[in-house]
């Protein structure tokens, strides 16, 4: 006999492997992909977490406090991340007028569509994980987080998607 809990781990990481493949495959503006997407076990959940905790004492936000301790209750937890790459379309939406105007004044501006694909990756990832009935919650302090703790280099914006299959969704009714 199999019981549930000794296959848990293995089920939440084959779910997480599909939400990197649906994550990967969702639609890109022109074509271009500049994700990074990775799975976090616990040992990388700790690193974050820590970070987190730093965080908190620097920005002072209470939240960042919770969010450190809620995310050791994950069984995985996926990243995907963007780099920042204009796509030549100069749509304005990052503030100026042309792609070349944003590259003059900096480098760390996103483009918008940069934005937007991370956002599509994301909703196509976590549709996944309901789609198996996997726990989860899409947090921008930890991927925030996994960033500045250098997990992710050459990548401007991360979301992380905090993963779990217990009786209650722990990354829900926070306090």
């Amino acid at each position: 006999m199999i019981r549930q809990e000794e296959i848990s781990n293995q089920y939440i990481l084959s779910t997480a492997m599909a939400m990197a493949s649906a994550a990967r495959t969702a639609p890109k503006a022109r074509g271009v992909d500049n994700l990074t997407i990775a799975i976090c076990d616990k040992d990388d959940i700790a690193i974050i977490s820590k970070q987190l905790e730093k965080d908190y004492k620097e920005f002072n936000q209470e939240f960042l406090l919770r969010d450190s301790q809620n995310i050791l209750n994950a069984t995985y937890l996926l990243l995907i991340a963007t780099k920042v790459e204009v796509l030549g379309l100069d749509c304005g939406y990052c503030g100026f007028a042309t792609c070349l105007d944003k590259n003059k004044a900096g480098k760390k501006i996103p483009c918008f569509f940069n934005a937007e694909d991370l956002g599509l990756s994301v909703g196509s990832a976590v549709s996944v994980a309901m789609e198996r009935r996997v726990d989860n919650r899409i947090m921008f302090s930890a991927g925030r987080a996994a960033l500045r703790a250098g997990l992710l280099e050459n990548n401007s914006q991360c979301l992380a998607i905090v993963l779990s299959a217990t009786n209650k969704n722990p990354f829900f009714d926070r306090k």
